[in-house]
C-alpha cells in the first residue's frame, strides 16, 4: 500500500493570516507576527484597476523585507482572468514558498499551473495551495488531491472558502456551520486520501473571538490543521485551539523514547505501563515533534 502522507516534510499551518497585498502598511506589520503563514492576496482583496501596483508592492516586499520564519503565500488571480498570467510573472519573481490557486474546480487547474512552473524553471520548493470554495471544487476533491501526487506535482494544501461556497450553494451563514459541515468533512477526507494538509475557511467577524473560537474548536475536531485568518487579533486563537497540549507534547516524547530503545526496534506494538503503541503512533509522534521544533526554531529567529 503506497503512503502519501509521507512524500512532503511536516509543516506548521495552524494559523494563516490573509493581507491585501494593496495595503503596504499591513504587508509591513506581518513581521514579527506569531501566525504560521502569510498569504499575500492578489485576488478579492485588490481592485481590478489596483492590480498591478498590488504586484509591485510584494515584488518590492520579497525583495527588500522577506518573512523569517513563516510561510509566504500568494493568492493569485483565477486562472483564465485578464490578470492570472501577470500575477503568476511575478510569483516566479518573488519566489515565494507557495501559490494559491482560487476556485479550483478540478485537477486540470493544478497540473497546468505546476506545468507552467516547471517551465519557468522554479524551484520544487515552490508550493501549490488550492482554494476549494466551489460545488465542482468539494465534488471534484479527490482528483484535484491526486493530482498533487502525480509526477511534477507540487500540490500541499487545501483551503476551503466557504464564503464562495455559500453564495453558490444557497447555504445560508447560521452559527455551527451545520449543513456545511458534509462539505467540509469531504474536503478532508480527499486531504487525507492523498497527504495533504487542509485548512479551514475564515471567520467573517474578526471582533467576535467566542465564536471564532467555537469555529476553531469545530475545525480541530473535524481534522483540520489550522484556519485561514483576516485579521491578527485571530491568530493567538488559532495557534492555541490548533496547537498541542503539554501532555501531547509530552506523550509524544515518551513514544519516541520507547520505540528507540533496541528491543523494540523490530517490533510494531509495544507495550508501555500497560498501553499498547503501535509504530504507527510514532508516526504521528515524530510529526508532533517536528511541528514543535518549528515552532521553537521560528520563536528563536524573531527574538
Amino acid at each position: 500500500m503506497v503512503s502519501f502522507a509521507d512524500d512532503h516534510p511536516s509543516r506548521l499551518r495552524r494559523s494563516i493570516l490573509s493581507v491585501p497585498a494593496i495595503n503596504v502598511r499591513a504587508l509591513e506589520k506581518t513581521h514579527g507576527l506569531a501566525c504560521d503563514a502569510v498569504i499575500f492576496d492578489l485576488e478579492d482583496s485588490v481592485f481590478p484597476d489596483k492590480k498591478a501596483e498590488a504586484r509591485d508592492n510584494l515584488r518590492r516586499f520579497f525583495t527588500e523585507t522577506p518573512l523569517v520564519g513563516r510561510e509566504a503565500v500568494i493568492r493569485v488571480n483565477e486562472i483564465g482572468s485578464d490578470y492570472f498570467a501577470e500575477d503568476m510573472a511575478a510569483v516566479i519573481e518573488c519566489r515565494p514558498d507557495a501559490v494559491l490557486l482560487p476556485k479550483v474546480d478540478g485537477p486540470d487547474v493544478v497540473r497546468a499551473v505546476a506545468d507552467l512552473l516547471a517551465e519557468a524553471d522554479a524551484s520544487e520548493s515552490l508550493r501549490i495551495w488550492a482554494m476549494i470554495e466551489t460545488p465542482l471544487g468539494v465534488l471534484n476533491a479527490a482528483q484535484i488531491a491526486a493530482s498533487g501526487r502525480t509526477a511534477g506535482g507540487r500540490l500541499d494544501s487545501f483551503v476551503v472558502g466557504l464564503n464562495d461556497l455559500r453564495k453558490a450553494t444557497g447555504v445560508v451563514p447560521e452559527p455551527g456551520r451545520t449543513y456545511l459541515v458534509p462539505f467540509l468533512m469531504q474536503v478532508i477526507l480527499a486531504a487525507r486520501a492523498y497527504g495533504l494538509d487542509a485548512i479551514d475557511s475564515v471567520s467573517n467577524d474578526f471582533r467576535d473571538l467566542e465564536v471564532f473560537g467555537r469555529e476553531c474548536l469545530q475545525g480541530r475536531s473535524m481534522g483540520f490543521d489550522g484556519k485561514m485568518l483576516i485579521h491578527p487579533a485571530q491568530i493567538e486563537g488559532a495557534n492555541r485551539h490548533f496547537g498541542f497540549s503539554p501532555e501531547a507534547v509530552a506523550e509524544a516524547r515518551m513514544i519516541v523514547s520507547a520505540f528507540a530503545d533496541p528491543a523494540t526496534a523490530a517490533l510494531n506494538v509495544i507495550n508501555v505501563d500497560g498501553r499498547m503503541i503501535e509504530r504507527l503512533h510514532l508516526d504521528e509522534a515524530e510529526k508532533l515533534l517536528a511541528k514543535i521544533a518549528i515552532i521553537e526554531q521560528r520563536e528563536g529567529k524573531l527574538s
